[in-house]
Parts: structure tokens; C-alpha cells; sequence
């Protein structure tokens, strides 16, 4: 129940973040929504590190000055598979005028709720594959560590929510279903997580990959996309102190609930 549970939170931090679109009457403005996006990133970034790579290294401390072998493989393959995720799945990032990925004809609400939904499947592998090396009994994974990194995607995808319904609404679409699109975007997190789990219980050996993969892929997205969106246009300077507040946040809940 404990690990379903645990499961759920990121998605949760999704759901509850989509319903603003109840609340709120427009968009988010362009600074808050730039400094969503920074802690966005800052969360993404300190969870590769203390929740994945450095696990991943500790585990593999047997294979002595190689140890940052399987860490630095996974992470390579992490990026290279959501690299291929982003060159083979149309979707349409907020604000930007061309979808990315092969032509189709799919709605621009769709293709939006692609995008973030991409983001999503690494955030959802993180939590399965740090869940699955609590369950194998791995000293470096404790039940507190994992419910940490749970929750600290779970606050950022609060923000993230909102940056995809309240968009919607604003395009004409109602309010029920700017709320279900944004939702649905983080309907993949607990789906990956549980599939993430599956394999890994099969395939312990190769668990210091798995984290590193996850910390690759979530690396990824955050370089690719959250970082250069808080970037542009006025008030770039917001969304580096969005990204420090999140680093540090994810950094104390690591450290002092893991």
C-alpha cells in the first residue's frame, strides 16, 4: 500500500496543479511561469544527482576506480532514449508556433499534452527505479529516500499542471477539459514507475543503470526544454533563482528524509 501510494504522489502533484484551471480565471503570468520552470529544472537536477547517480555509484562501489561506469552509461542511454522519444512522438511545447517530431495531423491540444507527457516518463521511471532498489533490499534505497523523491516530483508537478490547463482554457477549450488534458499528462508517471518496477525486480544486477537512466533522461528534458524556456525573453534572471530554490528544496528533502 505504502509503495502505491508512492507511486500516485507524482501524479497527484499533476492533478491537483490542472485543477487551477477552476480557480484561476487566465493564464499564468510569463514570470511566474518562468520561475515554474526553473524549479521545475532545479528539482529535476538535484533528484538525478542525490536520488540517482550517487545511489547508482554506491552500488557499484565493488567495481572500485570503475564504479562510475554504470553511471555514466546509464545516464548516456537515458539521454539517447528520450532523445529518440522527442525525434519520434509529434508534440508542441507552449508557446512555440511548430510542433517537434514527424508531421501528422493531430490537434494542437493533443500535441501539447504530448509534450508534457514526455517530460513526464522519466519522472515516473525516477520514482519505479529508486522504489524497485527499496524493495530489493539495496542498503543505498530506503522507503524514506524513495517517498522523498516522490514528493519532491510531486511539487513540481503542481506548477506543471497548471502550465498545461490553464493554456487550454485560455485557447477555448472548457474547464473540465483543460482539467483532463492536464491531468492525463501525468497519468505516465505511475504507469512507467509501475512498469520500471517490474523489470527491475527482475533484473537487479542491473540497477545502478536503471538510476542512472532515469537521472539521464530527466537530465535531458531539463537541458532540452524547462531550462531554455525559463530563459528566454524578459526577466531570464527568474528562472536561475527558480531553478536554486528547487535544487535546494529536493536537496534537503534527499538529505534529510533519505
Amino acid at each position: 500500500m505504502e509503495i502505491f501510494v508512492g507511486l500516485l504522489l507524482p501524479f497527484l502533484g499533476t492533478a491537483l496543479g490542472a485543477g487551477c484551471v477552476f480557480f484561476l480565471k487566465g493564464q499564468i503570468k510569463p514570470l511566474v511561469q518562468k520561475t515554474l520552470l526553473g524549479f521545475a529544472s532545479g528539482v529535476m537536477v538535484a533528484a538525478s544527482v542525490w536520488s540517482l547517480l550517487i545511489p547508482a555509484m554506491d552500488m557499484s562501489e565493488g567495481m572500485g576506480k570503475l564504479a562510475f561506469i554504470p553511471a555514466a552509461v546509464g545516464l548516456l542511454l537515458g539521454v539517447a532514449f528520450l532523445l529518440l522519444l522527442d525525434r519520434a512522438i509529434p508534440h508542441l511545447h507552449i508557446g512555440a508556433e511548430k510542433a517537434e517530431g514527424p508531421k501528422c495531423a493531430l490537434k494542437k491540444t493533443t500535441m501539447l499534452v504530448l509534450a508534457v507527457t514526455l517530460h513526464n516518463i522519466p519522472e515516473g521511471m525516477a520514482v519505479g527505479v529508486v522504489f524497485a532498489g527499496m524493495l530489493s533490499g539495496t542498503e543505498t534505497m530506503t522507503a524514506a529516500g524513495a517517498f522523498a523523491l516522490a514528493l519532491g516530483i510531486a511539487i513540481q508537478n503542481f506548477p506543471e499542471g497548471a502550465i498545461i490547463s490553464l493554456p487550454l482554457k485560455s485557447e477555448g477549450t472548457g474547464k473540465g477539459k483543460a482539467f483532463f488534458y492536464g491531468m492525463l499528462s501525468g497519468a505516465v508517471e505511475p504507469v512507467s514507475a509501475f512498469v520500471t518496477i517490474m523489470l527491475a525486480r527482475f533484473i537487479t544486477p542491473v540497477l545502478p543503470y536503471l538510476l542512472a537512466f532515469a537521472a539521464g533522461a530527466m537530465i535531458y528534458v531539463v537541458v532540452e526544454e524547462l531550462i531554455p524556456e525559463a530563459s528566454e525573453g524578459e526577466h531570464s534572471n527568474i528562472g536561475t533563482i527558480g531553478f536554486a530554490a528547487g535544487f535546494v528544496l529536493m536537496m534537503i528533502l534527499d538529505v534529510a528524509l533519505g
